[in-house]
């Protein structure tokens, strides 16, 4: 592999989603591929590092028209979620994976050189504590969604049950930025007040902390709060909202303050929100939506 502003990793995944009212929607789905393309489509060089079936190579296609590199290792079977949306409060979301394309291994992972390498898993099927020290070791900086860690699966049935994570402090102090929403925050640290639970992660050693909710995205940085709010018209495209948000966050925030980078992603992902599926417009279009 060659030298990128950002390396996705995780799973990328086949969803089913239930909207309130009765519509299904079914296609390529993932934190990998909606902040991968939120990434590339204003102009990053991005890469994606996937386990999945080789069977179904095609769901990286839009990543690779969008000029991502993807890596495919290959696996039994792909990941395939159902999310349900029993209201109409987006927020609200039952989730059933239904195959899993299991754990990474470091060898998965091919030497690189790249700006940030992020950790977008969508459950607790896909990093586990030595790898994430595996690719520290090599001198990566890291980034890490907390829903892959939070999101943790019923042997059973697959529904998957948000729960703390006992080794989180670990985890935490080895990012050098972390992502979760409102729900992760509280579920990890006990409070739902956005600027609590980002000043809980930086005592636990992260870099900076990126905290989603409804109404907007709050980061915390060298101990200053910064929240910018979203002004989509339509939660259509709920689905990926912070996992986009997060994409866009890191695709801006090597060239501008936490501020211009945090205003930059809620209008990004204000756009997304409008539409199903991950992130279509351009860097023009992000433009003319923090102008309006």
């Amino acid at each position: 592999m060659g030298a990128y502003d950002i390396v996705f990793i995780g799973h990328m995944a086949v969803d089913e989603v239930r909207h309130f009212g009765g519509e299904v929607s079914v296609g390529a789905g993932s934190a990998v591929l909606c902040g991968a393309l939120a990434a590339a489509r204003v102009g990053r060089r991005v890469a994606v590092v996937t386990r999945m079936s080789p069977a179904d190579e095609q769901l990286v296609e839009s990543l690779r028209m969008a000029g991502v590199e993807a890596v495919i290792v290959p696996a039994p079977a792909t990941t395939y979620m159902q999310v349900i949306h029993p209201s109409a409060d987006v927020d609200v979301r039952q989730i059933i994976r239904v195959r899993s394309a299991g754990f990474f291994q470091s060898e998965d992972v091919p030497a690189l050189q790249a700006g940030v390498c992020h950790l977008a898993g969508i459950s607790d099927q896909e990093f586990d504590l030595p790898f994430i020290h595996a690719l520290k070791s090599r001198g990566l900086r890291l980034s890490a969604d907390m829903q892959g860690f939070v999101r943790q699966g019923d042997p059973e049935s697959g529904e998957i049950h948000f729960r703390d994570v006992a080794d989180k402090q670990e985890i935490v102090s080895l990012l050098d930025f972390v992502k979760l929403d409102i729900v992760e925050a509280e579920i990890l640290t006990g409070t739902r007040d956005l600027e609590q639970a980002a000043r809980q992660f930086a005592a636990w050693g992260a870099g900076e902390v990126v905290i989603t909710r409804a109404d907007g995205v709050l980061a915390l940085v060298d101990g200053a709060a910064h929240f910018s709010s979203f002004t989509n018209r339509s939660v259509i495209g709920r689905t990926g909202r912070g996992d986009t948000t997060f994409g866009a966050y890191l695709a801006w925030r090597p060239e501008h303050s936490v501020q211009e980078a945090l205003d930059f992603a809620a209008a990004l992902v204000s756009i997304k929100m409008e539409s199903i599926g991950p992130f279509k417009g351009t860097l023009e279009d992000v433009l003319a939506r923090l102008e309006g």
